[in-house]
């Protein structure tokens, strides 16, 4: 059975440029998120875990799944976390057997301040209307496959 023809097309010259694009914006902000990081004493692990941590306390296996890594790594990441008071575990209240693990007081100010100091993600978000921030973002949504 032969291949579907839209298999071995080539992408068109748009569809090249905006390929491009996304991977300079990436490559921007991941550069400027692990200066902002650094700036907070921070891998940029560290400061993507925080981030999370920031918004609710999380299980451990969410943690690697959210973060794409391996739960080894996550316990590693939260222990350095843990011993600078930016995060705490605690038992899950629905399943004691269960670590949580939680931004504290401290950790939630640093993550506040990390969100604060990255100018790439607000700076040319600011130049758009709301109505083209929010087509970006429906859009970028269904490239993910998200339509929530």
């Amino acid at each position: 059975m032969a291949a579907p023809r839209t298999a071995s097309r080539r992408p068109d010259a748009l569809t090249l440029e905006v390929v491009e694009l996304i991977g300079e914006v990436v490559a921007r902000y991941h550069e400027e998120y692990e200066e902002a990081a650094a700036g907070h004493a921070l891998t940029g692990a560290q400061a993507r875990l925080l981030s999370l941590l920031s918004l609710e306390p999380l299980p451990m296996r969410r943690l690697a799944q959210r973060l794409k890594c391996e739960p080894s790594n996550v316990t590693g990441i939260v222990d350095r976390l843990e011993a600078r008071g930016l995060v705490e575990r605690r038992p899950d209240p629905a399943d004691r057997r269960v670590k949580l693990a939680a931004a504290t007081d401290e950790g939630r100010r640093v993550a506040r301040g990390l969100q604060e100091s990255l100018r790439f993600a607000r700076e040319p978000l600011a130049g758009l209307s709301d109505q083209e921030r929010v087509a970006l973002r429906d859009a970028l949504r269904r490239m993910l496959g998200d339509a929530g």
